[in-house]
C-alpha cells in the first residue's frame, strides 16, 4: 500500500461523515433522544451486532455503564452487550441454533419500554433479525444501527439510522461515530436530570 492509498481510504471516510451530517442528522437526533429518555426512565438499553459490529455493541454499552467522558461523574446507565457471555453463546448455539442466540437473551433481560439496538452492516443478519422481532413481540423499542440498503431489520425496527454507504468499513466507522453521539446525548440528559 502506498501513502496516496492510504489517503484515498481516510479521504473516502471523511467524504462518508461528511454525508451522514448531510443526510442523518436528524435520524440520530431522532433515536439518540429515545434513547435519552429510556435511560431517564432507567431503562435497558440491548445491544447485538456480529464481527465488528459485535465489537461495537461492547464498545457502546461500556461507555454507558461506565461513562463516555472522563470529565462527567454521573450514575451507571443501564445498556447490555448481548455479544459477551460466550456460556449463553455456545448453549444457545448449541441449543437453539446461531439465528436464536441474541433473540433468547432479549426474551430473558428486556421488558416492555426498554430498547435494542441492532447493528447490522447489511441489514440481513439473521441472529440480529430474530432479536429484533423478539423485541417487537415484547413491546420494546428497536433501533437499527444500519449501512447499504438497510436489508430486512429496514423495515423491522421502530427507527434507524442508515450509514449511506455500501462499503463495510466506511459504514462501522460511521457506526461507531454515531454510538459515541448517542452516548453524549444520553449522558447529558442523565446528568441534567440528576
Amino acid at each position: 500500500m502506498t501513502s496516496e492509498q492510504i489517503n484515498d481510504i481516510i479521504s473516502d471516510s471523511a467524504a462518508v461523515k461528511r454525508k451522514l451530517a448531510e443526510e442523518c442528522s436528524e435520524d440520530i437526533l431522532r433515536c439518540g433522544e429515545l434513547l435519552a429518555q429510556v435511560a431517564l426512565d432507567s431503562g435497558l438499553i440491548m445491544l447485538c451486532g456480529n464481527g465488528g459490529s459485535a465489537a461495537d455493541s461492547q464498545h457502546l454499552a461500556a461507555e454507558l455503564v461506565v461513562r463516555l467522558r472522563s470529565s462527567v461523574d454521573r450514575r451507571a446507565i443501564g445498556a447490555l452487550a448481548l455479544t459477551v457471555d460466550t456460556s449463553i453463546l455456545t448453549a444457545g448455539g448449541n441449543d437453539y441454533g446461531f439465528e436464536h442466540v441474541f433473540a433468547r437473551q432479549v426474551e430473558a433481560y428486556g421488558r416492555e419500554g426498554d430498547v435494542l439496538i441492532a447493528i447490522s452492516t447489511s441489514g440481513n443478519s439473521e441472529n440480529v433479525i430474530a432479536a429484533v422481532e423478539q423485541a417487537n413481540a415484547d413491546d420494546m423499542h428497536t433501533i437499527g444501527l444500519l449501512g447499504g440498503d438497510g436489508g430486512e431489520l429496514k423495515d423491522l425496527v421502530d427507527d434507524y439510522v442508515l450509514v449511506p454507504s455500501s462499503v463495510t468499513a466506511r459504514i462501522q466507522e460511521a457506526h461507531i461515530l454515531i454510538g459515541h453521539i448517542w452516548c453524549e446525548m444520553i449522558e447529558d440528559a442523565v446528568v441534567h436530570a440528576e
